[in-house]
């Protein structure tokens, strides 16, 4: 399984904190399946959003993600 976390703007286009997901596939994947589940919203801020991965900035989205990671979804922030 996999933990997805999601902060501001993505909490918020998804509607849930967290939720859990089959594990087996890579971040491209990933947010695909974020996508048709959630909505035109959160595959908006997808495509901007920055991903950890278990604390570490996760780049190659098709790298597989391992089983039991926690994957946190970040969406830009404005800052001030």
């Amino acid at each position: 399984m996999l933990t997805i976390r999601y902060f501001a703007g993505a909490r918020a286009a998804a509607g849930v904190t967290e939720e859990q997901l089959p594990a087996g596939q890579d971040l491209t994947q990933l947010i695909k399946e974020l996508g048709a589940a959630h909505g035109d919203g959160l595959s908006r801020v997808l495509l901007s959003a920055s991903f950890l991965v278990d604390g570490l900035a996760w780049h190659d989205r098709r790298a597989p993600l391992p089983s039991g990671a926690t994957v946190d979804v970040l969406p830009p922030f404005a800052g001030g």
